[in-house]
């Protein structure tokens, strides 16, 4: 494919990104109203907020056969649509049955655009011979700051449903552009590792598969962490520090800055500290930072450990997908990728329960915990190289 072809797929990939994390952060940011409106407790909002997660991870599996036989391009679009469209119906709702049962929609939404432009993404990583995952990421982050913020100015004024469905509008108006300027670039195959099936590596033996397991929890550990900054953090704000929903809201509006400025430098941090560095700080600063936002006694002090934590896990996840591809090819970045999703499945339900049981900040320190555990991994697998 020629270079001006690729900078058009980078670009249009990187559109798609950033309407993922605007609509999503659009969502979190109204959690608390729409648990006010539904009168849910917290192990009930829990269990309704598993719907986004359980579609998800649902849906991944599938979402790749379709890549397959559709192309990664054509399904990203279409999700993409589904996506906003569906992010409008939680406020439309007044019981956690019925807030679950949309969510599982919003969550296949999800799920699915994630496996179809994340696949697109490694595709065209491998052919400019680059490092560049983090900045896709980046561009997820820059979308979740954005919409983080603009839940921040319009929590007052706007009601959930107004707020929802004027994000659908706008992410309807930006798939047809990039979509039309995805669907003009060819799907990329990378050499040797054809997603028909042509020229498919050799099947990965045990060892090879346990490793990629073993990335794929670092993963876990990640998602783990962002999805519960972005169900809980808001709601922590606002009910255990007094925060008011504005102020609540730039919690996730500081945890994705921080996110997104980790991963703008992620290309170059990696091609200096190297992976298992770059796993080991990070992982160590998400926990310390972790820690300081659930226990700390002001809101100022939590915003700053939002923000650490953002920074320490930024570039988490994309590490641990690429070790696990550089192990097993195509296979195991799908592997290393659903047990990341997996974290966000395990989160929210986990989150809630211990909050009931203990309490939200008790609860949040789980996510430093796994970030300890990400860097114990990343120690432990320091020696690993793909052959």
């Amino acid at each position: 494919m020629p270079g001006t072809d690729l900078v058009r797929l980078r670009l249009a990939l990187t559109a798609f990104f950033a309407l993922d994390g605007f609509v999503f952060a659009g969502w979190v940011v109204r959690i608390p109203a729409v648990k006010e409106q539904t009168g849910a407790s917290a192990s009930a909002l829990g269990l309704a907020l598993l719907g986004v997660s359980a579609g998800a991870v649902i849906t991944m599996t599938l979402t790749g056969r379709l890549c397959r036989r559709y192309g990664s391009h054509l399904v990203t679009v279409v999700c993409a649509i589904l996506l906003c469209l569906s992010v409008g119906l939680p406020p439309l709702t007044h019981s956690a049955l019925a807030l679950g049962t949309v969510l599982l929609l919003f969550g296949a939404a999800y799920g699915g655009i994630n496996v179809a432009f994340n696949s697109a993404a490694v595709d065209l990583v491998a052919a400019l011979g680059r490092p560049v995952m983090p900045s896709f990421h980046a561009a997820f982050s820059l979308g979740g700051m954005i919409g983080a913020g603009l839940g921040a100015l319009v929590a007052g004024s706007l009601s959930p449903t107004r707020h929802l469905w004027g994000l659908a509008a706008v992410g309807l108006l930006v798939t047809a552009v990039a979509g039309r300027a995805l669907m003009r670039c060819e799907p990329l195959t990378p050499a040797g590792a054809g997603r028909t099936g042509q020229g498919a590596p050799r099947r990965p033996d045990r060892r090879t598969r346990t490793l990629v397991i073993v990335f794929g929890l670092i993963a876990l550990c990640t998602a783990y962490g962002e999805g519960a900054l972005a169900d809980w953090g808001a709601l922590h704000l606002e009910e255990d520090l007094g925060a008011s929903p504005g102020a609540a809201a730039v919690g996730y509006s500081c945890f994705a800055l921080a996110m997104t400025i980790g991963r703008l430098s992620g290309t170059t941090l990696l091609e200096r500290l190297g992976r298992t560095r770059t796993v080991l700080a990070g992982g160590s600063t998400a926990a310390a930072g972790m820690l300081l936002g659930a226990l700390a006694p002001s809101l100022w002090a939590a915003l700053l450990g939002y923000a650490v934590t953002g920074l320490g896990l930024a570039n988490l996840f994309p590490v641990a997908v690429e070790r696990a591809g550089a192990l097993a090819g195509p296979s195991g970045v799908a592997t290393a990728s659903t047990l990341g999703y997996g974290g966000m499945l395990l989160g929210p339900p986990a989150i809630g329960f211990m909050a009931d049981w203990f309490s939200l900040p008790a609860a949040l320190t789980s996510v430093a915990v796994l970030a300890a555990v990400a860097t114990a991994i990343g120690f432990a697998t320091r020696h690993v190289r793909a052959d």
